[in-house]
């Protein structure tokens, strides 16, 4: 099994890859972590950033791997705890399925990848930039697995 993180975004700062990488590098090897990131859609000004949207869910909706569960990132999805989000990843590894977590661009999401979502995930009320969702969500996932496999990382 692998998670799968598609990611509109690339040439990111520093901080943010070497934060991302760290936590990737974590993972245990039976459970890696596998990055794609996904070149914005060029945006025009003036333009509300639908064309942008729609050239990035063509590339998104290419780059998921066949047989996946793709999890989108929503500010409007389900809010879960650390252990709920175990819970979902230990229901995966059963049935062997791969996620794909799938977090869009500046413009957002366009609705044909959130209509192919297996479940839509909120991972804060706050607003994030993509580029800080892309840690935290490592993040987020290591501490999940740490959960799944009784390591001490995570403390109640």
């Amino acid at each position: 099994m692998k998670l799968h993180l598609i990611a509109v975004g690339h040439k990111m700062p520093g901080w943010i890859n070497a934060g991302y990488d760290d936590y990737a590098r974590r993972m245990p090897p039976d459970l890696p972590l596998v990055l794609a990131e996904i070149k914005p859609g060029h945006r025009v000004a003036g333009e509300d950033g639908a064309r942008a949207r729609q050239l990035e869910a063509e590339r998104i909706l290419a780059a998921l791997p066949a047989g996946c569960v793709p999890v989108v990132l929503d500010e409007r999805g389900t809010q879960v705890t650390t252990r709920e989000l175990a819970m979902w990843l230990s229901g995966w590894m059963a049935e062997g399925l791969s996620p794909a977590f799938v977090i869009g661009g500046a413009d957002g999401l366009d609705d044909s990848v959130k209509a192919r979502a297996g479940r839509l995930l909120g991972l804060s009320r706050l607003t994030l930039p993509h580029a800080v969702a892309r840690v935290l969500l490592a993040e987020q996932l290591y501490r999940a697995v740490c959960i799944i496999k009784g390591h001490p990382y995570h403390r109640d």
